[in-house]
C-alpha cells in the first residue's frame, strides 16, 4: 500500500481493522446445483429467438405482472420447472392465469420456450436464475395466487439432506409471498421426502392442509413420462396442497 502524501503511516482498510469483530456471512446453502447441460441446436434457437420476449432478466427489484403480461390476473410461480412439459401443459389449460418459471439450467429454458412457441403462449414468463433471490427480490409480498414445486431434488444422502429446498424458513418465505387462499403444491416420488414436505408444511402456522395428509394430483398437474414410466415400476409419488390461511 502506498504511504499517505504527509509521510504518515497508511491508512488500515476496513479488512485489517483489529477491532472488526463481526464474522464474515456464511455462504446460503443452495438446493441445487447447476450442472453442464447438453444444448440441443432447438433449445438454443429458441433461446435466441424468442428469450427477449419471454424470458426476464434477473434484477433485485419488484415485478409488475400488469406489465410483464399486459393484464391482470392470477400469478403462479413455479420453482424449477425442469424441461418445461408440465409448466406449458398447465399454462395452456388455464389461460386465464399467468405462470411466472423459474430455472437455473439452460437446457430446460430452452426447452420450455420451444413448448410455448409450439403451443402459441402468451401467458408464461421464465426468469433463469436462483428462485431465493427471485422470491426475495422480484415478487411483491402476497402477490402470488399459488406456487408450484414439483419434483425438487431430493437429495437422497443424509448429509445432503440439508439442501432441500422445503426446509421451514424456505417455506416462510414462501408463506409471505402468497396471497390469503394462495395455495402451495408441492409433489415428490421420494418417500422421505415427502414425509419431511408433511412435516414442515404443517407446521407452517400459517398453512392448511386441503388434505388429511397427502392430497390426491389435481387434475391441472399432468402426469410426466418420468412419473409414467415410475407409476408402471410400481413407484409412488405423493402430492402435497395447503392453503394460506387468512389472518
Amino acid at each position: 500500500m502506498r504511504a499517505p502524501p504527509n509521510g504518515g503511516p497508511a491508512p488500515m482498510t476496513d479488512a485489517h481493522d483489529p477491532t472488526d469483530n463481526t464474522a464474515p456471512a456464511r455462504p446460503r446453502i443452495r438446493s441445487f446445483v447447476v450442472r453442464a447441460g447438453r444444448m440441443g441446436t432447438g433449445q438454443i434457437r429458441a433461446i435466441e429467438t424468442l428469450g427477449p420476449k419471454f424470458v426476464l432478466p434477473y434484477a433485485p427489484q419488484r415485478l409488475s405482472p400488469t406489465d410483464t403480461f399486459g393484464r391482470a390476473a392470477p400469478l403462479v410461480l413455479e420453482i424449477g420447472f425442469g424441461m418445461g412439459d408440465a409448466t406449458a401443459k398447465i399454462a395452456q389449460a388455464l389461460p386465464g392465469t399467468d405462470f411466472l418459471g423459474v430455472e437455473v439450467h439452460p437446457p430446460g429454458v430452452g426447452a420450455l420456450l420451444k413448448h410455448i412457441d409450439e403451443k402459441g403462449l402468451s401467458n408464461l414468463r421464465i426468469v433463469q436464475h436462483d428462485a431465493v433471490d427471485v422470491l426475495e427480490h422480484m415478487i411483491a409480498p402476497g402477490s402470488l395466487a399459488g406456487v408450484h414445486i414439483f419434483f425438487p431434488d431430493p437429495w437422497h444422502k443424509k448429509k445432503h439432506n440439508k439442501r432441500r429446498l422445503i426446509q421451514p424458513p424456505f417455506v416462510a418465505k414462501l408463506v409471505t409471498h402468497l396471497a390469503p387462499g394462495g395455495y402451495l403444491h408441492c409433489a415428490t416420488d421420494w418417500q422421505p421426502y415427502a414425509e419431511q414436505m408433511l412435516e414442515v408444511l404443517s407446521a407452517e402456522p400459517a398453512l392448511r392442509n386441503t388434505a388429511e395428509g397427502y392430497a390426491p394430483r389435481p387434475e391441472y398437474r399432468p402426469l410426466t413420462k418420468f412419473e409414467n414410466r415410475g407409476i408402471k415400476l410400481g413407484h409412488g409419488v405423493w402430492d402435497l396442497v395447503f392453503v394460506k390461511q387468512p389472518k
